[in-house]
């Protein structure tokens, strides 16, 4: 079958070659007919993922229809419409004995630690697959990315009176805004982009926007807050420096949610920290509970996947729109790629 490798740093391959998936007892052979692009799979391609190694079929954003199954608890059928849910958890470790199956002490991530689904079709656990029968297929596939933002707004237990500052509006950040905000939390919106920042107004709906680089930061988010400090501080940048500047930006007793994941290290002012008694948290993937937040959340028309998607490519063509994918001028949000 057809698909797309990434051979190694910087280089994809398209390949007609491609193993067919064989059916195994509690899995499903899933066609894919989406595949979102993540920022994971812009760190592969430029060498600059954790946890990564070559060659890797990218691909963890994905909807498909369901061609091979046999009997299952969840009630799948051959020609249901799914999402991929791509963290394949051990169910042994603490972690999953905890319920916290998103950060698996063996986690495998499909596309990141495993193959992905950057392929005509792919064998999947039952368990780890979301009937969609109700959505699009663009929907479908976006479950993932606003999963992740879901579970970083249950992590930090925001609540419906409180002032959310996010810091990122990129794919990711865009989520948590979303999710926050149908919530019921009023959301401020920072980056370093104006295009970006005036995205975040007008499709998350944020109650005002920060440009980290025009404004002073602090007094501007004081002025959007009445004279105080958020309480919850999501950044979503996979930036060293804004992770570490973000210290700054929470309130005494407040919360400070790392979306991002980035390769280095982060280092904090200890004093300012013990005195805010600031939480730390790290928000690592999605659970099934995370899922099922934004099904409801697309359900109830909270979220506007149409604008979301500003690029597309049929399967055949992504590698000639990738390198423009990755250029700041071509103001991508979410690239699709359709099969």
């Amino acid at each position: 079958m057809r698909g797309i490798i990434c051979a190694e740093v910087e280089r994809f391959e398209w390949t007609a070659n491609l193993p067919e998936p064989v059916l195994e007892a509690g899995h499903a052979i899933v066609s894919v007919k989406r595949i979102g692009i993540c920022g994971t799979d812009l760190h592969a391609f430029k060498g600059n993922q954790p946890f990564f190694s070559y060659p890797r079929i990218l691909g963890h954003e994905l909807a498909g229809v369901i061609e091979e199954v046999g009997f299952n608890e969840q009630g799948l059928h051959v020609g249901d419409q799914v999402s991929i849910i791509p963290y394949l958890h051990c169910g042994d470790c603490i972690a999953c004995r905890s319920g916290k199956t998103n950060c698996c002490t063996a986690m495998s991530v499909l596309g990141v630690h495993r193959d992905g689904g950057m392929r005509e079709r792919i064998s999947v656990p039952v368990a780890c697959l979301l009937a969609a029968n109700g959505l699009t297929l663009d929907q479908t596939a976006v479950l993932e990315p606003f999963a992740i933002g879901a579970h970083a707004v249950r992590r930090s237990g925001l609540a419906a009176d409180e002032t959310a500052l996010v810091i990122g509006g990129g794919p990711i950040g865009l989520g948590v805004m979303a999710i926050a905000k149908h919530k019921g939390a009023r959301v401020i919106a920072m980056d370093v982009n104006d295009d970006r920042l005036s995205f975040c107004g007008q499709w998350a709906g944020a109650d005002a926007l920060v440009n980290a680089l025009h404004d002073e930061p602090v007094q501007r988010i004081l002025e959007a807050c009445g004279g105080e400090l958020p309480s919850v501080v999501f950044d979503a940048t996979g930036n060293a420096k804004s992770m570490g500047d973000s210290f700054r930006y929470v309130a005494h007793g407040g919360r400070l949610v790392f979306v991002g994941l980035v390769k280095a290290d982060i280092t904090f002012n200890d004093p300012e920290f013990h005195k805010r008694e600031l939480t730390l948290m790290a928000s690592r993937n999605a659970t099934r509970e995370d899922f099922a937040t934004v099904l409801e959340a697309l359900s109830a028309g909270a979220i506007d996947v149409s604008r979301y998607i500003t690029h597309r490519a049929p399967l055949a063509e992504m590698i000639e729109h990738f390198d423009g994918w990755l250029k700041p001028e071509s103001r991508v949000i979410k690239a699709m790629v359709e099969l």
